[in-house]
């Protein structure tokens, strides 16, 4: 009789890998994305069609499976002259832009990303997304396996605010903290009636996001820019948000915390949750309320209700560190802007500009 071969006696075939591209944004984007780190579910569908509604482009998604099962989605829009052949991946800076790719993908699935993509582009970019970004890693480690040229440019630091290591020393926010927003409350109340409101799912009306915009342009950034950067104004990203808020799965992760004085809007903060994991995306204030620190009075309560629903971690992007710093946020990884560009020619011509690339991004500190 036979005896039977052992399990490890087989050699274990490498897993079959398929990859297409499809015209517009695809379906499957979902389904990756849920199955995504908590992190980066909000990269979905709706997330990449509301760029396409306020940004423009005409958009490709490649998709790779593995035995059957859809492991990574990349949609990519043609930017730039048509005769460099570079594509992006579409999305609004905040938090950053990344693509969908299944919590338990790897390596192998971006070398299929990137061999799909070579037939149809000569460079992708990728950015601004974080050090570390599951996506950006995975499709670093392949590119460089492939030959691909791989150029980076420093944007910014991030700033993250670790609430359970801060909560696990002591009593936080502190109580001394509190007293004094109470105090600033207090005074701030002599303008009318407060009202705190916390805003999300299906909350997300024209009224809603009005409101935000109301704020922005009494803000500092109506009164010292041309206005482009604001969140919510018609002239700013409004269009974007207001059509991500079209998906209730992202309108479930988008919040914002609110206040009006005396009925007139005066403050908000804006947020992104993703799991236990806060977006800080956007702040503003009504600057005729600016002595009694607006801002900080509505983040702390807005911080204290995050504590309640799970939050353990505040990622508050890029920008003015001094208050985040206050707050107790700590410098996270590094943002930056990433050029792929295919084997051959393309690479080499690319690997010659490296540093002119490098040197377009902002000086890096560290």
């Amino acid at each position: 009789m036979t005896k039977p071969m052992p399990l490890a006696s087989f050699t274990r075939l490498s897993p079959v890998l398929g990859v297409e591209s499809v015209d517009g944004l695809s379906a499957a984007i979902d389904q990756v994305a849920a199955s995504a780190p908590p992190t980066h579910r909000f990269l979905r569908y709706g997330w990449f069609a509301a760029a396409l509604k306020a940004y423009g482009g005409a958009a490709r998604t490649l998709i790779v499976t593995r035995e059957g099962e859809k492991m990574a989605t990349l949609p990519v829009v043609p930017v730039g002259p048509h005769r460099l052949g570079l594509v992006s991946v579409p999305g609004c800076y905040w938090p950053f832009r990344s693509f969908p790719v299944r919590a338990d993908a790897a390596v192998a699935e971006a070398g299929a990303l990137l061999s799909g993509l070579a037939s149809q582009a000569r460079a992708l970019r990728l950015g601004p997304v974080y050090d570390g970004d599951p996506a950006l890693e995975l499709l670093k480690e392949a590119a460089q396996a492939a030959g691909w040229a791989v150029l980076d440019r420093f944007v910014a630091d991030s700033f993250l605010l670790d609430i359970a290591a801060l909560r696990a020393e002591g009593s936080w926010p502190r109580n001394s903290t509190l007293r004094k927003n109470r105090f600033h409350e207090k005074h701030l109340g002599s303008h009318g009636d407060l009202a705190w409101r916390f805003v999300s799912g299906e909350d997300w009306n024209e009224a809603a996001f009005d409101s935000l915009a109301a704020v922005e342009q009494k803000s500092w950034i109506a009164a010292r820019t041309d206005g482009s950067d604001a969140k919510f104004t018609r002239e700013g990203h409004g269009v974007f948000w207001r059509a991500a808020a079209q998906d209730p799965v992202l309108a479930k992760m988008m919040w914002a915390a609110t206040l009006q004085v005396d009925g007139a809007p005066a403050a908000f903060s804006f947020d992104l949750n993703a799991g236990t994991l806060k977006y800080a995306i956007a702040n503003s204030y009504d600057p005729a309320f600016a002595k009694h620190s607006p801002g900080k009075l509505l983040y702390y309560r807005n911080l204290v209700q995050a504590i309640e629903e799970g939050v353990t971690a505040v990622d508050w992007g890029a920008g003015d560190s001094g208050y985040k710093q206050v707050i107790g946020a700590e410098r996270g990884p590094a943002i930056r802007d990433w050029l792929f560009v295919r084997p051959g020619l393309p690479a080499a011509a690319a690997t010659l500009l490296k540093g002119l690339w490098r040197r377009s991004g902002r000086p890096e500190a560290r």
